[in-house]
């Protein structure tokens, strides 16, 4: 079946191209979802005017996005979160809170998908981050993750241990006197 895209679908082409696909998908995905129509003789004298009108948003979305990319590439996001003595956070810093940080800043929606992010942010320091804007725009901004209050330290020293350990042996060792002085009793 031909058909004639009415938008942009990855993988299939631009709008304005009029493509052959399988009569079922054309049916049951494209037509629904308003990305396509059938391909009649009237419109494929509309098509040229189509592929015009796309290109114009085309060209319109990717100015809105170099735009973005500038001021997203100015840009850097504080976070403070609690860490270990290693620099290690006990939680993580996902593209979730990047997003919704990055969005409060810009003041617009940034959806997390396009923010490239290979695993969680674990580590303390600075930290250089990727989002995908549009097609071959990207802009890279940076996160600070810096130590909530005083880094953690190991909860006892060497000393404070040694004496945690005999003191829990002397309780032990009382505890079993007792046990046994109350079995002689009994």
């Amino acid at each position: 079946m031909e058909i004639l895209l009415k938008k942009d679908v990855e993988g299939l082409g631009t709008a304005g191209d009029i493509t052959k696909v399988k009569a079922g998908f054309a049916r049951n995905f494209l037509i629904p979802r308003g990305l396509a129509m059938p391909a009649t003789k009237g419109l494929r004298k509309q098509s040229d005017q189509l592929k015009q009108s796309a290109e114009r948003r085309r060209l319109r979305e990717l100015a809105t996005a170099r735009d973005l990319a500038d001021r997203i590439n100015a840009t850097t996001l504080n976070f403070t979160a609690k860490a270990g003595e290693s620099g290690r956070l006990y939680g993580s810093i996902t593209t979730a809170a990047i997003a919704d940080a990055l969005a409060e800043a810009l003041d617009m929606d940034i959806d997390r998908r396009r923010i490239r992010l290979d695993h969680s942010l674990r580590e303390l320091g600075e930290h250089e981050i990727t989002i995908h804007l549009a097609q071959e725009i990207d802009a890279t901004f940076k996160v600070v993750v810096e130590a909530e209050g005083e880094l953690e330290r190991d909860m006892l020293s060497e000393e404070e241990l040694d004496a945690a350990v005999e003191e829990q042996t002397e309780s032990v060792e009382t505890e079993e006197v007792a046990v046994v002085a109350d079995e002689a009793n009994a």
